[in-house]
């Protein structure tokens, strides 16, 4: 096995070095719970060999000039915050040009006990990435959840894949290899 691979929980792969990358990468912070056990979900789904996970917490922005296709993870935080890995992240993200690259992006939040801001940093992520060119992709329907508002929502559509393990934490599954599929034939 290449010295430059180490093995992290469940044959995931933190990468050292990343000329080496695949082009297909999900991104989501290892000291979650929640958003991990999505993530992981997400890769069974996905196959694990044609995906490759990156520890959130340690981006770089080699990985994004490496590769073509990212799955990013963004959990709400608070009152429709973005988490403190991807703040620190932005101003270097906003930098970039990310023409010719596609992205997908899920994220959890609580419709019932945070309706106003349901999922929002979905939306914060994907408005960034847009403004930097980068192509969105894996929109889904809003229909079957209840909140009052979401930065995440387009019309009738969220703008990736919106999870509240807190309430419909049964519908996951089914929704994640929903998505997944969309997500080949969209990322080809």
């Amino acid at each position: 096995m290449p010295s430059e691979f180490i093995l992290q929980q469940r044959n995931y792969w933190n990468i050292k070095n990343k000329a080496e990358m695949s082009k297909t990468v999900i991104i989501y912070s290892y000291h979650t719970q929640k958003s991990k056990k999505v993530a992981e979900k997400i890769i069974e789904a996905f196959g694990e060999k044609n995906i490759v996970a990156v520890n959130a917490e340690e981006l770089t922005t080699e990985v994004f000039e490496k590769n073509n296709h990212f799955i990013l993870s963004a959990p709400t935080w608070f009152d429709g915050e973005l988490p403190n890995y991807w703040d620190e992240f932005i101003p270097d993200l906003e930098e970039m040009d990310l023409k010719n690259k596609t992205f997908a992006v899920f994220g959890l939040g609580d419709q019932k006990g945070y309706p106003e801001n349901f999922c929002d940093a979905i939306g914060i992520l994907v408005e960034i990435l847009e403004s930097c060119g980068a192509k969105i992709v894996g929109f889904t329907p809003a229909e079957g959840y209840t909140f009052e508002s979401s930065r995440a929502q387009r019309e009738d559509k969220f703008v990736g894949l919106p999870l509240d393990q807190e309430n419909q934490g049964r519908l996951t599954q089914g929704r994640v290899e929903k998505w997944v599929a969309q997500l080949k034939k969209e990322m080809k």
